[in-house]
């Protein structure tokens, strides 16, 4: 099933690459999207039927050389589940949304064949995640890492007739490449310490390489922290943290269904994932951890900055995602792994609804992506209407306060924000509510811009506007049931008691006495009772529960120190309830600005034009990175090809094409006299040379 589930969009992939020709354009988009479906359906099936240990299966040997020795194998465990459900899910979805959005795009010729392509990368695209979360080691890892890198480029670029798609494919290929050498030198770390590269081994050897120290760059480094932050380096590349995160709104250049797969449920999510899966290793690595929860709470806080001015409506939900995946750092980098992969699995749908309910909205109003030629939608458009409501309640946090009813977002944004300050980082949990603030105001800006108010911009638009096929409300409505319910759903499997969380992930536990000492339940199976310890703890209150077992025991680990979960639960009612405040805070903010006074917000930026200017120039990162890194580098480049290239190769080969060789031409020409002494001379002189050097050099000997 697990093998099914891997190669099903790799054959859908080739069909629609190669075999559209024979079988015909529809059938082969209508075949990829059918094994999509199956991939998700099995996904489905493997994730509410697992339970157990994890396991491992081999698919076919793939390096050997020296002590290297690697299989391509799927490892299946809790967090892999989670993931095979994320990525076919959404794709699934979007391959069938685009059979209504992609059936007529102007920036093709009417009698050009572009649709297979776009669903042949689709679905590599989808292969080359599976290759990823299923990945048993860390080669098989970055192979999948670069399959997703490669199909973003050509998604990404998909309209490559457009300059600004070009330049946006580029820009992603090569920030995300910068990410991948720091994840590269990782890899490189681990087997040098390590002598492998597979994850059990890695998680056997993580409370070893806390006691390393490695040279790296003239100093003495922890080994563990070292290769934490290295790992770190390459999941900030790919789920666009701050400082490589440049890349991720110029990815709104490809269709609204890729926006949708790589900004909500996959590229995006690898990095949180990669940092999930070794926490055996990050447990054991504080140090770099600390610099994980300050660039996921400074990145959330940017990125909902830049998001409160953004007209465009597929930029403030791109923005909108780069802050979210600083949410899920955050909550990995204080440890609580589950609350990380619980955002991770919310915001897949609802960040996916708001992608394509804003391609619905772009499709009704001919291709226009300005917020500001909307207005008065929602009666043109009302099944789009609600969808994006839907979305946009979760996203921005709407629950019952101090109870676990609420949309998806209201859970696990929640979650985090109470790990944070359980975690001990008040910069976090600060920067989150701050940040969860300007969420909630710029996601109702964008829903009063569009659906509410009179209509702007060209009017023959408005007149023709229309709700979307049934092909794009589908997807949309089942998105919508993910929205509202997935949250509650799942809430005590990834951030209940002790004894729900370890069950889900397969997490022995240990009870701790009142002394303080910890002893591992169920070690004679190597997995602890949860019911069992559960009574352990009610019984006159001397033991309560923890997390235990040895690194990679589970699909997650928690260090014995680790008591983030339970001091979250602890946290006080103003800690819980400060992201409702600051969710209701914008929204009332919101209601003010583009309800009840819409003036207010041009006369807000023109009397702040500083700081509106700073905020639409997304804090000047780009002209920062232009003037720092694309300039210098063009300067090089110039250099070594007007000096290096032009003066230096061209010089000295035309110099020797022009002068040297023809003079010695000449030279032999006259050498060429035609008389047998001349000959007999230069022989003589050759021999000469001849007996002189071996001479010299000691003869035969």
């Amino acid at each position: 099933m697990e093998t099914t589930i891997l190669f099903a969009p790799l054959v859908g992939s080739l069909i629609c690459g190669f075999g559209w020709k024979i079988i015909g354009e529809t059938a082969a988009m209508w075949v990829s999207t059918g094994l999509l479906f199956l991939a998700a359906l099995l996904s489905w099936l493997v994730f509410l039927t697992f339970d157990g240990p994890t396991e491992h299966i081999q698919i076919l040997r793939f390096i050997e050389s020296g002590t290297l020795s690697t299989d391509w194998a799927i490892r299946m465990d809790r967090l892999t589940a989670i993931m095979l459900i994320v990525v076919t899910t959404v794709s699934s979805l979007v391959h069938l949304y685009s059979f209504g959005y992609m059936a007529k795009d102007v920036n093709f010729n009417e009698n050009e064949s572009y649709r297979p392509r776009f669903f042949a990368y689709l679905s590599f695209f989808t292969f080359a995640m599976l290759m990823l979360v299923t990945s048993d080691n860390l080669v098989q890892m970055f192979f999948g890492w670069e399959g997703v890198g490669v199909a973003s480029y050509l998604l990404i670029g998909f309209y490559y007739k457009k300059p600004s798609a070009n330049a946006a494919a580029i820009k992603a290929f090569v920030v995300n490449r910068v990410g991948d050498f720091g994840f590269a030198l990782g890899i490189f770390g681990l087997f040098y310490l390590t002598d492998s590269i597979k994850f059990d081994d890695i998680f056997a050897a993580a409370p070893d390489l806390a006691e390393q120290t490695v040279g790296f760059l003239w100093t003495d480094w922890n080994a563990a922290n070292l290769i934490a932050f290295l790992l770190f380096v390459g999941a900030m590349g790919k789920s666009a943290q701050l400082f490589l995160h440049t890349w991720l709104p110029d990815a709104m250049e490809g269709p609204t269904p890729v926006s949708a797969l790589i900004h909500a449920a996959t590229m995006v999510t690898a990095g949180v994932f990669l940092v999930v899966r070794m926490s055996p290793l990050m447990e054991f690595a504080p140090e770099a951890m600390m610099f994980v929860t300050f660039i996921g709470a400074t990145t959330a806080l940017f990125a909902a900055s830049v998001g409160l001015v953004q007209t465009d409506i597929k930029r403030v939900i791109a923005y909108s995602t780069c802050s979210q995946l600083g949410y899920m750092f955050v909550a990995a980098g204080v440890g609580m792994y589950s609350a990380a992969m619980f955002h991770l699995l919310t915001h897949a749908f609802f960040k996916a609804l708001l992608f394509l309910g804003a391609g619905s909205v772009i499709n009704a109003m001919h291709h226009e992506q300005e917020m500001t030629n909307y207005g008065g939608l929602r009666k043109k458009i009302p099944y789009t209407f609600w969808a994006m409501m839907m979305g946009t309640l979760a996203i921005t946090g709407v629950g019952i306060p101090l109870t676990s009813y609420g949309f998806a977002g209201f859970l696990s944004k929640d979650a985090i924000i109470e790990s944070a300050w359980a975690g001990g980082s008040m910069y976090g949990f600060w920067l989150l509510v701050v940040a969860a603030a300007m969420t909630s105001f710029y996601s109702w800006r964008l829903m009063f811009l569009t659906f509410y108010g009179k209509p702007r911009g060209d009017k023959h638009t408005h007149e023709h506007a229309h709700e979307s096929p049934m092909t794009m409300l589908i997807p949309l409505g089942v998105l919508s049931f993910g929205a509202i319910f997935a949250g509650m759903i799942w809430y005590n499997s990834f951030f209940g008691h002790t004894e729900e969380v370890a069950e889900f992930y397969d997490i022995p536990l240990a009870a701790m006495a009142a002394d303080g000492t910890a002893h591992l339940d169920g070690a004679e199976d190597g997995h602890g009772d949860a019911s069992g310890q559960e009574a352990a703890g009610n019984e006159g209150g001397e033991q309560h529960v923890s997390f235990g077992g040895a690194p990679g025991e589970g699909a997650l680990y928690f260090g014995p120190d680790n008591t983030v979960l339970d001091d979250a639960h602890a946290a006080p009612v103003w800690v819980k309830a400060s992201p409702f405040i600051a969710m209701l805070g914008g929204f009332l903010m919101a209601m003010w600005f583009y309800i009840w006074n819409p003036t207010l917000p041009g006369r807000l930026a023109e009397n702040q034009q500083p700081l509106y200017q700073f905020l639409k120039n997304k804090w000047y990162f780009d002209e920062l990175y232009d003037v720092v890194f694309v300039r210098p580098a063009k300067a090089i480049g110039r250099f070594l090809w007007k000096r290096g290239d032009g003066n230096v190769i061209d010089g000295t080969l035309n110099g020797v094409a022009m002068g040297i060789i023809p003079f010695f031409v000449r030279l032999a020409g006259k050498a060429q006299s035609g008389y047998i002494f001349t000959y007999a001379f230069a022989m003589v002189i050759g021999l000469a040379v001849l007996v002189t050097w071996m001479t010299m050099s000691g003869g035969a000997n």
